[in-house]
């Protein structure tokens, strides 16, 4: 049985934990608000020396030439921008899912302790009960375990896919602007 202070300490626990994830939350919001204020600073300097550059431009060969050059590293920029917001919110997400884990696995001992201390406490004959209890319970947390390994494998494919595909987007890019390069 819990008593009075096992049950504050939990709850002052669990406090420690919600403020710390919101902590996380905040510093989360607040790399990308940054990343988006200097992608956005970024785009109007950008913008303003393509408008310049367009506006200078002599003859259509000139300008599919200009068009080029800019859509390399615009597709550089735009799997930079990509990558790092996914950095941010994975880095976000790892954190709330070891909260989680560590929240889940003091839950998981917690209430193990409890069945065996009904188990021990149970009356006598009872005990064919109380094995299929805990195998009942120990089949649970094997079950449980088993979808925390396929959700981090599932992530760890997911990130790999998403790395793929920008390094394929930039490629096709550099490939692109090299063609269009020479047929200008």
């Amino acid at each position: 049985m819990l008593t009075a202070e096992q049950i504050v300490a939990a709850q002052k626990a669990n406090l420690e934990t919600l403020f710390g994830l919101t902590t996380r939350a905040f510093e989360g919001v607040e790399k990308l608000v940054e990343l988006n204020v200097t992608a956005s600073k970024a785009a109007l300097v950008e913008a303003a020396g393509t408008a310049q550059a367009v506006l200078s431009v002599k003859d259509a060969q000139e300008l599919l030439a200009l068009q080029a050059a800019l859509f390399q590293p615009l597709a550089e920029k735009t799997a930079a921008y990509s990558r790092h917001l996914y950095d941010i919110t994975s880095s976000t997400g790892a954190e709330f899912g070891k909260a989680f884990e560590g929240q889940f696995g003091d839950v998981q001992q917690k209430f193990l302790a409890v069945v065996d201390n009904a188990s021990k406490n149970a009356p006598a004959g009872s005990e064919t009960a109380v094995a299929v209890f805990k195998s009942a319970v120990a089949a649970g947390n094997n079950a449980l375990e088993s979808v925390q390994k396929a959700v981090k494998q599932a992530t760890e494919v997911a990130e790999a896919n998403f790395n793929a595909v920008a390094n394929t987007a930039v490629n096709a890019a550099k490939t692109t602007t090299a063609k269009a390069k020479r047929a200008a």
